[in-house]
């Protein structure tokens, strides 16, 4: 009876999450701006969008596999898509999926919490190693171009904030391939975190548990890394083709920064950024001449692709079998 309770409650939410981002969503607005593009448009974004997709799945699929090679690659693509949902449609900065893929490999391929935790862990460090050089090229782009106007002040304290970034997924990486654990010291420099407390020896344990990974898989590091940098890729070229195809011709570095203030918005605490996300890409591509109503039908497909993707992501993460 509690199993169902809770599943129930699950599924209350997830349904509960889509019917306020439909309700709030400008769905007629969307299928204006969708009926510019042809059918081969369509049908090569949303190619880009899987590709992008089958390439962060890889990632993850090459971590878990050193230590469990029974785990094939489809049923994780399918989770992938269902974090993507659940992620994109909770209040917070796309995050919230996580727990999604280590329940995945707990019950149904049988890690233990630990080395779930621990591939989920190393996945998102690639994920914003990657996440982090955009950033920075996207700064580097919306600096160029003065569309976004600081002092000398505010431009160095923005060049500081984004050289910790930046660095911090190696560092950790390389600390944990030296068999130390930052996560787990910077918890316990919390004063009010007991130094003996079971989810600071459980992330100590998933952090010791990822440095082993490093240190006896550095070619499958190598190739997780080199997925998550095609990935990467893959997120700015199908920016850059729906611009293009919705005749915004934008030039690589204007595509970087109008990107980048897309992602920027993403990150704010409302369910797949709604409203700052079109706000952002008026913002940013009017300041490169083009008109408003241009600028918001990139954000208005934009919109309605992760709508059907993320809606998508619910309904595998209502309907998978593996979390029963």
């Amino acid at each position: 009876m509690k199993r169902w309770s809770l599943r129930a409650l699950a599924l209350l939410t997830l349904a509960g999450l889509l019917f306020w981002a439909l309700r709030h969503a400008p769905l007629p607005e969307i299928w204006v701006a969708v009926r510019r593009l042809q059918s081969w448009q369509i049908t090569a974004l949303l190619g880009m969008n899987a590709l992008s997709y089958l390439l962060f799945t890889l990632r993850w699929w090459t971590i878990v596999q050193a230590e469990n090679r029974k785990i094939s690659f489809w049923p994780l693509l399918r989770v992938r898509v269902a974090v993507f949902g659940v992620s994109y449609f909770t209040f917070g900065p796309q995050v919230g999926g996580e727990a999604l893929q280590v329940l995945v490999l707990r019950r149904a391929y049988g890690l233990t919490y630990t080395h779930a935790t621990a591939s989920v862990l190393m996945d998102k460090l690639l994920e914003f190693l990657i996440n982090f050089l955009l950033l920075a090229l996207g700064l580097a782009a919306v600096l160029q171009h003065g569309v976004l106007l600081e002092n000398g002040m505010q431009r160095t304290g923005s060049l500081f904030l984004l050289t910790v970034l930046v660095a911090w997924p190696p560092c950790h990486l390389i600390l944990l391939q030296q068999r130390r654990h930052p996560l787990t010291l910077a918890l316990r420099a919390l004063p009010w975190v007991p130094q003996s407390s079971r989810p600071l020896r459980f992330i100590r344990a998933a952090e010791n548990l990822a440095g082993r990974f490093c240190r006896r898989h550095p070619r499958r590091l190598l190739a997780a890394l080199a997925f998550s940098g095609l990935a990467g890729a893959g997120l700015l070229l199908d920016y850059w083709l729906l611009a293009g195809f919705l005749q915004l011709p934008l030039s690589f570095w204007e595509a970087i920064a109008g990107w980048w203030m897309g992602w920027l918005a993403l990150l704010l605490p409302l369910p797949g950024g709604l409203g700052a996300m079109e706000a952002s890409q008026v913002f940013a591509l009017s300041q490169f001449g083009f008109g408003a109503a241009s600028a918001l039908s990139v954000a208005l497909v934009m919109r309605g692709r992760d709508l059907l993707v993320g809606g998508l992501g619910l309904l595998l993460a209502a309907l998978d079998t593996s979390l029963k």
